[in-house]
């Protein structure tokens, strides 16, 4: 049987092209959708995408793009819409609506992007949240942090990741993040919680989790992105019956339940604190970025991108997971600003890492750097994987202390 699934997005960001990669190779005719002219496409996107439309009103006129889609595609049915990017998941569930397709409904999709609307069903639900509060102005927020106490986070209540996220301990920072805040509608003011963060993704078909990932990242990443000398690492457990995750691992199925998710990735970020009490991040119905799907990848010598299309296109998943390696990806920011002028300690990583080393996507010398605080990859990276967890935090380490980049 023929299937045909509307890509959103097909060659951004970065892992974009491997996911219509794995639809391709599922035997789905993929239709690509994105703003900007086909040309502007990865090679790899190209390559398997079978029809391409380009829509710049894609994100600037919902019903006009739901329009240019249903006439674009007059006469097939599409089976699938997939968006894996986080800005365009409910548009994704309106282009569902506009075109009866299955999947994730609109409700269901502003679960997962509004952090007030998600932490308030997952509280019905008896997940522990951190006590929140929804803002829309400067005197909300205030009455927000004063109810939920200090410290307290302030962040976008449709956010991704820990951009334009404040931590404050008073009153006064509470007025510095407003004073930074101005371009942001509504926020959300939460309790702080002091633990480690880690990270439950999961491959979902028909209600049914068919696969699934713990995360672990150091330092966590309120903290890895307000100190630019940091080299922050995003680590993959091997070992993920181990007792530590094991509350993670439950309340991340008690989650997805609550939310009635079906078919896709999702990706939910958790706190473990010092006594064992585990509380709830955030979820989001998409992969987690900054290639940590390679990270899974390596950690099982698995295609994931092609697995997650299989559960997409056809509600099952085959692929035998065999976890033989924690993996960490270590992201790496230039010291100094303009192009990078110099790189410092390749060598000593590879001698160190030896076959431990799998990845090593580095900006080249000349090349401007990237604004730190809007990527998670800042000016590249290096992964890694080793059967042993010490040896895995001891190589990460290395590469974070060793491995310098210049620019001026």
């Amino acid at each position: 049987m023929a299937h045909n699934v509307l890509m959103i997005m097909p060659g951004f960001p970065g892992e974009m092209p491997y996911f219509t990669r794995g639809l391709s190779l599922q035997g789905a005719t993929v239709w690509g959708v994105a703003p900007g002219h086909v040309s502007e496409l990865p090679e790899l996107a190209r390559t398997h995408l079978s029809h391409y439309l380009s829509l710049p009103s894609l994100f600037t006129d919902e019903a006009a793009a739901i329009a240019a889609i249903r006439e674009w595609t007059r006469g097939v049915t599409i089976d699938r819409v997939s968006c894996l990017w986080e800005p365009g998941v409910e548009l994704a569930a309106a282009i569902r609506e506009g075109l009866g397709t299955p999947g994730q409904s609109r409700e269901q999709a502003r679960r997962f992007r509004n952090k007030e609307l998600m932490k308030l069903a997952l509280g019905e639900a008896g997940v522990r949240v951190p006590r929140h509060r929804a803002a829309t102005t400067a005197a909300e927020v205030r009455e927000g942090a004063e109810a939920v106490g200090f410290p307290c986070i302030i962040k976008p209540i449709a956010g991704a990741g820990s951009q334009d996220t404040f931590r404050c301990d008073s009153m006064a920072e509470v007025d510095a993040a407003l004073a930074q805040l101005g371009h942001i509608a509504e926020v959300s003011v939460e309790e702080f919680i002091d633990g480690e963060e880690f990270t439950y993704d999961t491959i979902c078909a028909g209600g049914e989790i068919k696969y699934f990932h713990v995360g672990y990242y150091r330092p966590r990443p309120l903290v890895a992105r307000t100190v630019e000398w940091i080299s922050p690492q995003t680590l993959s457990y091997r070992h993920v019956d181990d007792p530590w995750v094991a509350g993670g691992r439950a309340m991340g199925e008690q989650v997805l339940r609550a939310l009635g998710f079906d078919t896709g990735f999702t990706h939910m970020e958790w706190y473990r604190k010092s006594d064992g009490e585990v509380v709830f991040g955030e979820v989001a119905a998409r992969p987690p970025g900054a290639r940590t799907v390679d990270l899974m990848n390596f950690s099982s010598d698995a295609d994931l991108f092609t697995g997650w299309a299989e559960a997409e296109v056809h509600g099952t998943f085959s692929l035998e997971i065999e976890r033989k390696y924690n993996c960490a990806c270590i992201t790496k920011r230039a010291q100094g600003q303009g192009r990078i002028r110099a790189i410092e300690g390749m060598d000593r990583v590879r001698a160190r890492c030896g076959d431990a080393l799998v990845a090593v996507d580095l900006l080249p010398v000349g090349s401007p750097r990237r604004d730190w605080k809007a990527t998670l990859l800042s000016d590249g990276y290096v992964s890694i994987r080793h059967p042993d967890w010490q040896e895995t935090k001891d190589l990460a380490d290395f590469v974070g202390e060793q491995l310098h980049l210049y620019a001026g």
